[in-house]
């Protein structure tokens, strides 16, 4: 059995949405042989950079950020595709001798990367497409309880209004004839390659939180995020049923253009959307193995973060 110190380090830096992730990230790249690699389902869009908080191009020039700016917002990304990405570019940095440095709050691309994915059939616009047609129809609850009927154990785990997922769990077993239980349950994937540090970047208070994140959602709106999405809705080729549009902020925004709520019920409703992720994103690290929690307010926040990566042979205690 391969022993862990045979095995090349990497850093998982997770936590919610407006923690202060990236702050922390930039700080270890400074000083350390790291490199990014964004584990984000929003930054892979290009043209979608105010509500999703991209780097910008002097962050950018500080510290590049690998998988961000990948497809257009009318195009589909999945986790299993990312796993694909993490994996060759991880293997880069660790073939010029640095440390993948893995930054993001979507846990869902952690959770494939550590776990593996299972190979699913392809999909198939026309069956896509029905289905979207028919969640419109009867309603996205109803679709959720015909899955509950084919696949119990993956209905359980989705919520009635997560269309996306839904759709997706319908058409593999439409094409397949078989349900992503199964389909999980028959293929076992290789371990992630790479002994991993896992870190969380959190403030000890939610109340902290909570005042970060609607501090930030104001700001990407003073600094144009509505004049961001209108170039989006003018496209005349993006809807609601897109992961792009349904993008937390987006979707707020989108409804805004609309005409569904005023302005300030707009930003009212973006904030409590990005509350409602950050306290998912929470709830997927509670359950996290082997994880290292920090505290946003730490004044020796970096300090913090070095003593548990020195701990874990990350980097030599003496650099």
């Amino acid at each position: 059995m391969t022993q862990i110190r045979e095995l090349p380090p990497a850093i998982f830096l997770m936590g919610p949405t407006a923690s202060g992730k990236t702050a922390l990230a930039l700080e270890l790249v400074d000083k350390y042989p790291c490199e990014i690699i964004s584990v984000d389902s929003a930054l892979v869009y290009k043209g979608m950079d105010i509500g999703t908080a991209k780097p910008d191009a002097v962050m950018l020039q500080r510290a590049p950020h690998r998988l961000i700016d990948l497809i257009d917002p009318a195009d589909s990304y999945s986790a299993a595709t990312f796993r694909e990405d993490a994996l060759r570019e991880m293997a880069d940095i660790t073939a010029c001798g640095k440390v993948p440095l893995l930054v993001g709050g979507t846990m869902m691309y952690f959770k494939f990367l550590r776990d593996g994915a299972a190979q699913l059939p392809p999909s198939v616009p026309e069956v896509r497409e029905r289905l979207l047609a028919e969640g419109l129809q009867h309603g996205w609850p109803a679709m959720h309880a015909r899955l509950a009927g084919i696949d119990p154990e993956s209905a359980a785990r989705l919520k009635p209004m997560d269309s996306q997922r839904i759709q997706r769990a319908l058409e593999v077993w439409e094409i397949s004839g078989k349900t992503l239980s199964q389909l999980w349950a028959e293929q076992k994937t290789e371990p992630l390659p790479y002994h991993v540090v896992n870190l969380a970047v959190c403030p000890a208070q939610r109340s902290v939180l909570h005042e970060r994140i609607a501090l930030r959602f104001r700001q990407m709106v003073a600094q144009g995020f509505v004049d961001e999405v209108r170039g989006l809705y003018a496209r005349g080729d993006l809807d609601v049923n897109m992961p792009s549009v349904r993008c937390v902020g987006y979707r707020q925004v989108w409804d805004y253009l609309d005409g569904k709520y005023e302005y300030e019920e707009m930003i009212e409703r973006g904030i409590i959307a990005t509350r409602q992720l950050a306290k998912r994103q929470i709830t997927w690290l509670r359950s996290w193995p082997d994880l290292h929690w920090l505290d946003t307010d730490d004044s020796n926040l970096l300090q913090s973060a070095l003593k548990i990566l020195h701990a874990n042979a990350i980097f030599d205690a003496s650099s």
